[in-house]
């Protein structure tokens, strides 16, 4: 039982406890998602000769986790399209954003979750 003096100090403590909780879990979500993040680009990416996908990897800086492509620069240019140099365009084959969404609706709703319970 607590004493109405020590009230305010139990809320603080039940607090900080559920806030450490959150932020071990939205960790782990984090975690969670860019791998489903690199799997996912490794399906979608256009193949060649199957390197430019096989070249997905996440890794992190600080805090935060960045998903990148170890071996290709070009991910803009096959996302968006470009000019070729003897003129017309090679078409985007867009497969960057759909994952970005699908992992970016799917984080948000699980840290939702997460503090909710």
């Amino acid at each position: 039982m607590v004493k109405v003096k020590d009230l305010s100090k139990e809320i603080a403590k039940q607090l900080a406890l559920y806030t450490d909780s959150v932020k071990e879990e939205v960790e782990v979500i984090k975690e969670d998602v860019t791998k489903e993040a690199v799997s996912l680009l490794k399906q979608k990416s256009p193949r060649d000769s199957g390197d430019y996908a096989k070249s997905w990897a996440k890794k992190k800086v600080g805090k935060n986790i960045v998903i990148y492509n170890r071996k290709y620069q070009i991910t803009h240019l096959l996302e968006f399209g470009h000019v070729k140099r003897s003129g017309g365009r090679v078409a985007a084959k867009v497969h960057i954003r759909p994952v970005e969404e699908k992992i970016v609706d799917e984080y948000v709703s699980r840290v939702e979750r997460a503090i909710k319970q």
